[in-house]
């Protein structure tokens, strides 16, 4: 379930339109966001009249009350029950310090009410507190409708949206990766600047692999941290059929990247996969690397960190795990279906079914015995997004993509974890992808997530992201 938040509220007012809307305006909203579960930070009608912003006054009080309570506030949003005073919302914003995503909502005039006593007139307010934030250089999203009511399906649709963003752009902000081991030498693709990703404020965290399989070798099977990582496996995914000894390594490996990553204050991570895992530890991570996916704590293959980045965003976005995934194989002759495909890591509740195996495809090197710990199965039919997120070093910037389409019921008997995607003009989008030099690796989310992630990579973070629509 997506996390809830706390949002900043501030009501705008302009003293020479209807105030007593002002008054009802900032009920509405509270009421509106608390119904959606979420929590508000908001000056009181004991701190400005009827708790909203007009004066100078009483901007410096709201973006006080916002200073204390940074450590909260996700985002920022601004409802117009009437006018609104440009530079009171501004100058709220802007002495309150909070680099967070802000929402401006208008509510909409009533036809039958359009008389000096009750006329909004917030309709055109929006435009003048849109003009004020961009002279500030404040970024703002907005809502579908220009004007929308805060008790209307649509704006709870937008906030639901806007929380997304929200949730994006706090867990993409001081973002911590583990990188463990090298990528593998066959894989250029997947390279990526460590610099650029520190100047957008992402930090890399690398371990090498000898020192996991050292801290490995040092644990005994009865350890406390082992049996319970290997309890936990088991009753991830059916393991029959698999050596117990496999199981064992597997519950070490576990067990040593748990801890390394809670010691280092790590988010999320990428590992080298193959080949050495296999021909000096002898598993395959895969279902290790499943379950952190399935918790939330995306990991990616060969040590793809712009590629765990993508996964990352899309799992804030909607509340559930991703998976990284290969745009592996056409469909047919349908140019919008395609298969994807990994060997594989997918988290659990991406599949239908699942269950531990050997990794078919690297075991033709390493032999079976070393090959066991992939979670295989068919991914289930439903929406979807997905994103991909890379270091573009030449320019010295994030650029990437993000778009929808759906898993489908077509038939497909191949190995690991795979499913068939349609996407509408979907050759327009590999053409693009290869044009621009992206990466054979995706993120992808059962959801609908892309114009979420989108808002919040492309205007907050401020990266050049395509959205595929």
């Amino acid at each position: 379930m997506a996390e809830k938040l706390t949002f900043g509220i501030i009501v705008g007012n302009r003293g020479f339109f209807p105030d007593h809307l002002a008054k009802s305006g900032r009920e509405e909203m509270i009421a509106a966001i608390q119904n959606a579960g979420h929590a508000v930070v908001c000056p009181t009608p004991e701190d400005t009249k009827y708790g909203a912003v007009e004066t100078r006054r009483e901007a410096k009080k709201c973006a006080e009350l916002f200073r204390r309570n940074a450590d909260s506030i996700a985002g920022i949003i601004v409802t117009l029950p009437n006018f609104g005073d440009e530079r009171g919302v501004a100058e709220t914003i802007r002495m309150s310090g909070l680099s967070v995503p802000v929402l401006i909502q208008a509510t909409p005039d009533d036809s039958g009410k359009m008389t000096i006593a009750d006329r909004r007139d917030s309709f055109c307010g929006k435009m003048s507190v849109c003009n004020n934030l961009k002279q500030y250089g404040i970024r703002y999203s907005l809502t579908t409708l220009h004007t929308e009511a805060p008790d209307s399906e649509t704006f709870r649709k937008d906030l639901d949206w806007f929380a997304a963003v929200c949730r994006i752009v706090r867990g993409l902000r001081g973002l911590r990766i583990g990188a463990i081991g090298a990528r593998p030498a066959a894989f250029n693709t997947v390279r990526f600047s460590e610099k650029i990703l520190e100047a957008n404020g992402i930090a890399v965290e690398p371990i090498d692999l000898s020192e996991v399989f050292g801290r490995v070798e040092r644990l005994e099977d009865s350890d406390g941290a082992v049996r319970a990582k290997l309890k936990s496996i088991q009753e991830y995914v059916p393991t029959q059929g698999v050596p117990s000894p496999a199981l064992v390594k597997m519950a070490k490996l576990g067990a040593v990247i748990d801890e390394w990553m809670k010691s280092n204050d790590l988010d999320i991570s990428a590992v080298q996969c193959w080949t050495s895992m296999e021909e000096y530890f002898g598993v395959v991570p895969c279902t290790v690397m499943s379950q952190m996916s399935n918790n939330l704590i995306s990991s990616a293959c060969e040590v793809d960190v712009a590629g765990v980045i993508g996964m990352h965003a899309l799992a804030l976005a909607s509340g559930t795990p991703s998976a990284l995934l290969d745009w592996n194989n056409n469909y047919g002759d349908d140019p919008n279906k395609a298969v994807c495909f990994h060997c594989s890591n997918l988290p659990r509740h991406f599949f239908e079914e699942a269950r531990m195996d050997y990794q078919e495809i690297i075991a033709g090197s390493v032999g079976q015995l070393n090959s066991y710990g992939t979670v295989v199965g068919r991914v289930k039919a439903g929406p979807m997004s997905y994103a991909r997120i890379s270091t573009d070093d030449s320019a010295g910037k994030i650029r990437g993509y993000v778009g929808e389409g759906q898993f489908t019921r077509d038939p497909l008997e191949t190995f690991g974890g795979a499913g068939v995607v349609e996407i509408p003009r979907l050759q327009e989008l590999l053409r693009h992808i290869c044009a621009n030099g992206f990466e054979h690796h995706t993120a992808a989310n059962l959801s609908r997530s892309a114009a979420a992630f989108h808002e919040a990579t492309a205007n907050y973070m401020g990266w050049d992201v395509y959205w595929h629509r």
